[in-house]
């Protein structure tokens, strides 16, 4: 069972914050997260880090502006997720409002692999591009570069991922993450990093004179997109990210999305007027990543670049149609996994390895998520691919870093695997088919050596009790309405209750009355159904509830643990 511990919250830095005219309530909840400053959680377009910081951003800039001088054809080569396709979006829209001929290419993740492969820029060079313009993949892409360079098509990678051993031999590399790059934010995800090179690109415009007698295009109409790939893409919500997920969520509740983004919350059943962090990661998201999981992400993308609303919601309502079927594929490949792993004993491995041949390559990743939710152990899934090899995704925990684990394990054992890429907690792979068992016992070897058994252990982090007096609706919709994420965790309380009173509702959900200090609350325990004790202790969250035009505060049980 995990433990619960309460955040560090420095006490000189929640005064100075409250000093500085921040609520109570929200200058601990900021000092436990890091902020130091109120400029941190202002979230104003200004504070936002300048596109400078990014090595060779000028020289990309340069690159597309003379692109546009010259009337020269772009391409974009997109990745197959949420970010890669936000991505593509943004810089698909943002080029042509810039004045540039743009046009894009998606590999398909079960025909053609991840990013700028040798046969895409096949595939790419039958459109006749004059310069190949990767977004969310490219840093690793080596072969790829040198089969465009042979054509002689130049490539400018924009990319937010770990590089390799070798970098591409590209006409300019644009990530934050390459040697070299001092920019202040690591965390940019494929589309932050896109929507940098239009900002520089705007600039350099500027310093040509082409907007001496017609208004400079505005990029802010982009930051929807940039908000949605971002937060998809579950990387860590430093300053900067925060700034331009707060900046799109502003321009959803304000009635400005894109007609593909309204299109998305209304096929989800959500209101982009009331637009949260959550409808972005667990709402939108995966209906756009069922596309790329399933079938095409092609349909995302032209999802999110059409401007006709009754078009976008069509495209939108087959996105929605894809996520169904995608359930229920994880669902049966979830099922089976478990019966696979009936006898897994997670006190005798540190690591989890998990193989079928029929399972569905798109989803695998989010087998593996589920996995390592349930065993709290670093876990890889694989399953063979129309090439033969197996393909795999990984996912960790806190404690390790997985990119670096299957590095040590391709050094250790030459040829087991035959690419890998990723970062700490998030990894994909392919290894020759057969030898699964070899690799599992290769990961199982070097995450013992590499992770802290305490971190096996697990842990839920709180925020330690809220006085009764700060309970409230009006608290528990500031929380929803605001920026959380990786790195940046939404508020979780602790305190003991009573139970009062307790009933199933909707057959796996559980309705509860809890009590403390002779206070009552209401609260939902989602998908678990079993009876609780008299007295617990409870991880909980404050969440708004609205039935019937009645507004309420319901607790939100995360976990619990019986109390004497």
């Amino acid at each position: 069972m995990p433990s619960i511990a309460t955040r560090p919250c420095p006490a000189e830095v929640r005064a100075a914050l409250e000093q500085a005219g921040i609520a109570p309530a929200w200058a601990r909840l900021y000092a436990a997260r890091g902020v130091r400053h109120p400029d941190e959680v202002a979230h104003r377009l200004p504070q936002l880090l300048p596109p400078a910081g990014l090595l060779h951003i000028e020289r990309a800039a340069a690159l597309l502006a003379d692109a546009i001088r010259d009337h020269k054809r772009l391409l974009i080569v997109a990745d197959y997720d949420a970010d890669g396709a936000t991505a593509c979006a943004v810089g698909v829209r943002g080029l042509r409002m810039l004045g540039a001929q743009t046009d894009f290419i998606v590999p398909n993740r079960i025909e053609h692999g991840y990013g700028l492969t040798p046969d895409i820029v096949k595939l790419a060079a039958a459109r006749q591009p004059d310069l190949l313009v990767t977004v969310d993949n490219g840093i690793a892409a080596v072969e790829g570069v040198a089969a465009a360079n042979a054509l002689g098509i130049p490539v400018l990678v924009t990319d937010h991922h770990l590089p390799g051993d070798a970098l591409p031999d590209a006409a300019c590399i644009v990530n934050p993450n390459q040697p070299g790059c001092g920019f202040g934010s690591k965390n940019l995800a494929g589309v932050g990093v896109m929507f940098y090179v239009l900002l520089a690109l705007r600039a350099e415009l500027r310093r040509r004179s082409a907007y001496a007698d017609t208004p400079e295009p505005d990029l802010r109409a982009l930051l929807d997109l940039v908000a949605l790939g971002t937060v998809a893409d579950v990387v860590k919500l430093d300053a900067n990210n925060r700034t331009l997920v707060a900046q799109g969520l502003a321009r959803m509740r304000a009635g400005k999305a894109s007609a593909g983004v309204n299109a998305l919350f209304r096929a989800a059943g959500r209101d982009p007027a009331r637009a949260t962090v959550f409808d972005l990661g667990f709402m939108l998201g995966p209906r756009l990543n069922a596309a790329g999981r399933i079938d095409d992400m092609a349909l995302g993308i032209e999802c999110l670049l059409a401007d006709d609303p009754a078009a976008a919601l069509q495209l939108a309502q087959q996105l929605d149609t894809l996520n169904r079927a995608r359930r229920d594929v994880e669902a049966d490949m979830l099922e089976e996994a478990l019966a696979i792993l009936a006898s897994f004993n997670p006190t005798d491995s540190h690591s989890l390895t998990a193989y079928q041949p029929d399972w569905h390559v798109g989803v695998i990743g989010i087998l593996a998520s589920r996995l390592k939710d349930k065993f709290h152990r670093p876990t890889i899934v694989l399953a063979r691919s129309d090439t033969g090899e197996l393909k795999g995704s990984g996912r960790s925990i806190p404690g390790l870093h997985l990119r670096d684990a299957l590095d040590l394990i391709d050094k250790r054992h030459p040829g087991l695997i035959v690419k890998f890429g990723g970062h700490a907690m998030a990894a994909g792979l392919s290894i020759p088919d057969g030898r699964h068992p070899e690799f599992s016992q290769a990961f199982e070897a070097v995450v013992r050596e590499l992770i802290d058994p305490a971190d096996l252990e697990g842990m839920i982090e709180t925020d330690g009790e809220l006085d009764l007096a700060e309970h409230s609706y009006a608290l528990a919709e500031q929380f929803d309405h605001a920026v959380w994420g990786q790195g940046f965790p939404a508020p979780l309380f602790t305190a003991t209750f009573d139970v009062v009173a307790q009933r199933v509702v909707g057959e796996k959900h559980l309705k509860l009355k809890l009590a403390r200090d002779d206070v009552t609350f209401d609260a939902m325990r989602f998908f678990q159904a079993d009876p609780l004790p008299e007295r617990i202790r409870a991880v909980y969250a404050l969440m708004p509830n609205e039935f019937n035009g009645q507004q309420s505060l319901q607790l939100k049980l995360q976990h619990w643990e019986p109390a004497g």
